[in-house]
């Protein structure tokens, strides 16, 4: 076979299908959860993965109130932010995030703290910012996304 006729083949933005994902956080590690979101979110468990497209699936994480951080990372990890004013760097651990998540003023589907940590792990760009609207966090078991008919994806079995 010749293989110069070979053509390597990259999906547009409107070539892409994108499936809704459903994951149960009970008893995950935050870290090692999110890392797998993050390759979905991407869409790198796609074998038509392109770098600069938005080819991942919207994923939803419901009972994110159980999930689990080891030691004492809870009360003592410090997230820093500065809002650009003298004496303006604030502090936040991961127990204040989650009970921030627990207001009633927030956008159902935010979760303060899966925001920052996945914000590590996504790019720092245009596509980066598109990607994080594309996961829904939830503390319970419900989620108003029935309609869409997420498959439930078990991480644990996942590379």
């Amino acid at each position: 076979m010749d293989t110069l006729s070979y053509k390597t083949v990259s999906p547009s933005a409107h070539e892409v299908e994108h499936e809704w994902v459903l994951i149960d956080a009970t008893g995950l590690h935050l870290g090692r959860l999110c890392s797998q979101v993050a390759k979905i979110l991407r869409g790198k468990n796609k074998p038509s993965y392109t770098p600069y497209t938005e080819c991942g699936d919207n994923v939803i994480i419901i009972n994110a109130d159980k999930v689990v951080l080891t030691g004492k990372k809870m009360t003592d990890h410090i997230y820093l932010n500065y809002t650009g004013y003298p004496g303006g760097q604030r502090e936040l651990t991961p127990e204040v995030l989650m009970r921030k998540s627990f207001n009633k003023h927030l956008k159902p589907g935010m979760h303060p703290l899966f925001i920052r940590v996945m914000k590590g792990m996504l790019p720092k760009n245009r596509l980066g910012r598109r990607l994080i609207e594309n996961m829904h966090v939830y503390n319970g078991p419900n989620h108003p996304h029935e309609a869409q008919n997420p498959k439930v994806l078990d991480i644990n079995s996942m590379k």
